[in-house]
């Protein structure tokens, strides 16, 4: 009995509605039986294609051949000369398409015509649902927990599965089958077995839409999540601000009571959430990401997302957390690397430059411990300093008149004409190059520090690393940029070698 062309129609309509599919979707899928079924009749080494009018169910069945310039295979191509003896105005790339007889499918009921078509039918569902979940990435999604698998959870969606793997779930939570759990969908896929749906529960973004969830302020844009920092079922960080100044972003988001941020706190397994205000002013932001803690001091280091917080001896262990659970937090909230300080270490590395300052002036201007301490707590760092200092430099300083500020930068001109001269015959002695002088980083001092280290040259330079001419002269005065562009210009020599070969 042939299958009726009306029944065949019913049939694609029937699961294109059992499927939720299109029904287009669906007569491809039967084309690709049909042609499966010509291929076994008239050999699988032809180009066999079957297709069905969308109208009346008609089922053609062709075999198709490619007119191309040069002919590999007989069996799918024909030559352009062949062709036009078939068809006048075909051209190269073009079909020529030999219509077969109708092939005889009346022993196949509807129903054994649908299990034929599972596969295809899978692939277009799958297709579908690739399409529907890749557009959702970034959301929250809701499912059921389906079941377990090699430690991963399967999450039932409805239509397809999620699956949490094990690093994406919150540390000690127990789902079980049946429970109904929010998911941050992070990617999709797209394999053999169908789309690959992945979900997170410790996702940064996951929390940032829970709030967006609770807090309409969020959802209208009238509060801006800057950044979230999680340590997933134990502690958060999330930086909010609002351009409207008489909105407290950090109260709308804990809401009345606290119910808001509960409620976030509820679906995170207790997680523990800072709420903090971003702030445009980086110490200020710093500072309100370390919060509790009490901070003295933010001191940013140049050229350099390293920042140092100078924190009293009281609040150090708030400041730094549980196995270093806060500052590590507020580092990736605020994407620094905070590096904190006691305040009464700070203040020891202090004096002891400070002393160290000091006795240098001492020594090298032949002033009593009390000038040579002021200069120093006033900032001055070296002769050279002293030397072209204006007078107002010095005018701050309690008891500095001008005679004393005239005396002073005299002997410090003086003691540098007399360092340099010392310098110079040390440099002789120390046979450094003239090329090496022709670099303007350097200065004398610089020179005889790498003599010193016996870089002498500028192929001695050359073969440094950044970090060892940093080490070799001055850490805080050379920066890491320079050092690098010190290095290339003594390596200039070595391109040009190149070059020549």
């Amino acid at each position: 009995m042939l299958l009726e062309n009306t029944e065949l129609i019913q049939t694609a309509e029937n699961i294109a509605e059992e499927k939720g599919i299109e029904k287009e979707l669906v007569f491809e899928a039967i084309e690709k039986a049909i042609s499966k079924a010509g291929k076994v009749k008239y050999g699988s080494d032809y180009d066999i294609r079957g297709s069905i009018d969308r109208k009346t169910g008609k089922i053609s069945l062709a075999r198709y051949q490619e007119v191309k310039k040069e002919v590999e295979d007989n069996l799918i191509e024909i030559s352009l000369k062949d062709a036009k003896k078939k068809e006048k105005n075909i051209k190269i790339g073009e079909f020529i398409i030999e219509k077969l007889p109708d092939i005889d499918i009346g022993r196949i009921s509807a129903q054994v015509a649908k299990q034929v078509l599972v596969q295809n039918i899978k692939e277009a569902e799958s297709v579908k649902n690739y399409e529907l979940y890749k557009d959702k990435v970034g959301d929250t999604i809701s499912g059921l927990v389906k079941r377990m698998e090699f430690g991963n959870i399967i999450i039932d969606l409805g239509n397809a599965e999620g699956v949490i793997k094990k690093d994406e779930m919150i540390p000690r939570e127990n789902l079980r089958r049946g429970d109904r759990v929010k998911t941050y969908l992070y990617n999709v896929s797209q394999d053999t077995k169908g789309p690959q749906i992945f979900l997170s529960r410790t996702h940064p973004q996951f929390l940032a839409n829970l709030f967006k969830q609770e807090v309409p302020e969020i959802n209208d844009n009238i509060i801006e999540i800057k950044s979230v920092a999680r340590d997933p079922g134990s502690r958060a960080k999330i930086a909010v601000y609002s351009s409207d100044k008489t909105i407290d972003p950090v109260g709308a988001c804990v809401g009345m009571r606290g119910s808001r941020v509960q409620a976030v706190v509820t679906e995170l397994q207790g997680e523990k959430i800072d709420i903090v205000t971003w702030s445009e002013d980086k110490a200020t932001y710093i500072v309100n990401s370390l919060a509790p803690a009490q901070i003295n001091k933010v001191i940013f280091e140049e050229d350099t997302e390293k920042i140092k917080v100078i924190i009293p001896e009281d609040q150090l262990s708030l400041a730094i957390g549980r196995k270093g659970q806060n500052v590590r937090l507020a580092s990736i909230l605020t994407n620094c690397e905070i590096d904190i300080i006691d305040e009464k270490d700070e203040k020891n590395k202090r004096n002891e430059e400070i002393k160290r300052i000091s006795d240098t002036f001492m020594k090298e201007l032949d002033v009593d411990e009390v000038i040579a301490h002021l200069l120093a707590t006033e900032g001055f760092l070296s002769i050279e300093e002293i030397s072209q200092a204006v007078d107002t430099d010095f005018k701050a300083i309690e008891g500095f008149d001008e005679n004393l500020i005239k005396d002073l930068k005299d002997r410090a001109t003086q003691n540098m004409a007399k360092r340099k001269v010392e310098l110079e015959k040390k440099k002789v002695e120390l046979n450094i190059s003239k090329d090496l002088e022709s670099i303007t980083n350097f200065t004398l001092t610089d020179l005889i520090k790498l003599g010193e280290n016996n870089i002498k040259t500028m192929d001695d330079l050359a073969n440094l690393a950044s970090d060892e001419l940093i080490e070799m002269l001055d850490i805080n005065k050379l920066k890491k940029t320079e050092a690098d562009e010190i290095i290339m210009k003594a390596r200039e020599s070595w391109f040009k070698g190149d070059k020549k070969k």
